[in-house]
């Protein structure tokens, strides 16, 4: 039997224009866990969608060995009934049938024809047991946290006979607690015998769970590296990059001015539990030229806290003050916030910030149509002029603004969005986990443009769940546990420690 389950050999892979993958290897060993890294658009994506059968056999070249055998799969069902289940990022699960109706979806559990419900319940439980939830098989799942929902994933996975499984950022989305349950499910199947391939950004959880990596840079193999104690995440940037990145977080010596933004008894209970309180009395501040963090715990109220401020998207019986300048504002409804020049660039890009379907340019100047406009239309030469200035000004990597938005990499879907709300002018940009689910190089990218907007004049506040991100790049750090702001550290003061002590503060 071969050592490797798995060998893709000289894949090359073409769009109209972009030549995505070119000559790629990939060998994968019997049993081990191996990670593919690589910037975004480096073509990782590509690469397992050739091999789960998305892109079927035919539409690229070169050879992929499977348990000894050459293949050309034609579909996802031909791949899976081989043994190899791909989860993506964006989670394929069903939130209205219950989580057993989800794990056999499209392999009805059947006795005489017709679903086996007593059967299909059994059978889940076992399969949820093995990825360790105790959780009942009729429940919804869209009343399950996204922890839980991919560790479901997994059990439909295994549901499948699978064995290579492939996991697409399974934690970008996770709090630390859920992603090291994740990984230690990971190495469970490792030791059933189960072989994984991993793609991940983050580089301390490749360093800590993979026996090899595989380091993807412009559709291009770099190296496959064997994980031991001389391998180092600068080792994995600087083939992901093509250079070093000594220093994660640009330099930034920030002019604060006077106070731009502020609120105070800021309280907001939740849209549909009522005597529920999210946000609890909380008050903060912004002053110009100022980046400021939120740090808090999954489920603080952080993201609950941005939204109900931008135009009360989020919450109901709000109470409390906001002020610009100094001077109070009331922001009923989105538009409010827009105009009082606050912006707001939401966690979930793909939902609430952008239109996948529409085209780099709609998207750019989609938040303010009136400054392009005269008489109800769009002056289409002077989108075209606004669109293009900021794909250069955000160095968007995409041949033209008339690209679809859908079919960037992450790190230019983020570019977009924030170009979006660049358009609008603000004062206050708020930024809602900016760099979730991308690489370090647009990372970079990104924390130079937050401090270019600072260094403009704009208040930003920057919520993020990696703390190492708000040590490298705010000038003030709130931090928020259970809804109420439990304390404010200068930059030059702030530690994780510190800062998580007093994220998990408890109400006196």
């Amino acid at each position: 039997m071969s050592e490797n389950i798995l060998e893709m050999r000289s894949i090359t892979k073409t769009f109209p224009g972009v030549k995505a993958l070119e000559d790629v290897t990939l060998n994968v060993k019997r049993g081990e866990i191996h990670a593919i890294c690589g910037e975004n658009g480096a073509g990782k994506s590509t690469l397992m969608k050739v091999l789960s059968g998305v892109y079927p056999h035919g539409t690229y070249t070169g050879d992929i060995y499977f348990d000894g055998q050459i293949e050309s799969f034609g579909s996802i069902n031909d791949s899976e009934e081989r043994g190899i289940v791909i989860i993506h990022q964006e989670l394929a699960l069903v939130p209205f049938l219950s989580v057993a109706e989800n794990i056999f979806l499209g392999n009805e559990q059947k006795t005489n024809g017709l679903i086996d419900w007593h059967k299909t319940n059994a059978e889940a439980a076992k399969l949820l047991a093995r990825v360790g939830l105790d959780e009942n098989p009729v429940t919804p799942v869209g009343q399950l946290g996204v922890g839980k929902q991919q560790l479901i994933e997994i059990a439909k996975a295994l549901s499948k006979r699978v064995k290579l499984l492939i996991l697409d950022e399974p934690t970008a989305a996770l709090n630390d607690q859920d992603s090291a349950h994740l990984l230690d499910l990971i190495r469970h199947l490792k030791g059933q015998g189960i072989t994984c391939i991993m793609i991940s950004h983050k580089l301390n959880e490749i360093v800590d769970i993979a026996d090899s990596t595989t380091i993807i840079r412009d559709g291009l193999t770099i190296e496959t590296l064997h994980m031991d104690e001389s391998v180092t995440q600068d080792h994995i940037i600087r083939g992901m990059v093509g250079r070093s990145l000594e220093n994660r977080y640009p330099d930034h010596s920030p002019t604060i001015g006077e106070e731009i933004f502020s609120i105070k008894d800021w309280t907001v209970y939740h849209p549909t539990q009522q005597d529920r309180v999210i946000v609890d009395n909380a008050a903060l501040n912004v002053r110009r030229g100022e980046i400021v963090g939120i740090a808090g715990l999954m489920g603080a109220g952080r993201t609950e806290l941005a939204m109900s401020v931008f135009g009360r998207s989020y919450g109901s019986k709000i109470t409390g003050q906001v002020a610009m300048h100094g001077k109070p504002v009331q922001l009923k409804q989105v538009a409010d916030a827009i105009n009082a020049g606050i912006a707001y660039v939401s966690e979930d890009r793909k939902h609430y910030g952008l239109n996948l379907i529409q085209d780099i340019k709609t998207n750019t100047t989609s938040a303010a149509l009136g400054k392009i406009s005269k008489r109800g239309m769009v002056n289409a030469n002077e989108e075209l002029k606004v669109a293009e200035d900021y794909r250069k000004q955000l160095r968007t990597k995409t041949p033209n603004v008339h690209a679809l938005v859908g079919k960037l990499s992450g790190g230019n879907q983020q570019k977009v969005v924030l170009s979006k709300w660049m358009f609008t002018d603000p004062e206050l940009l708020i930024l809602d986990e900016p760099t979730r689910g991308i690489d370090v190089g647009a990372k970079y990218e990104i924390y130079t443009i937050i401090n270019a907007l600072a260094d403009q004049g704009k208040a930003v506040l920057v919520i993020s769940s990696e703390l190492p991100e708000l040590l490298g790049i705010c000038d003030r750090i709130y931090t928020l546990s259970a809804g109420r702001i439990t304390g404010c550290i200068d930059r030059d003061d702030a530690t994780q420690e510190n800062l998580m002590e007093l994220m998990t503060k408890v109400k006196d």
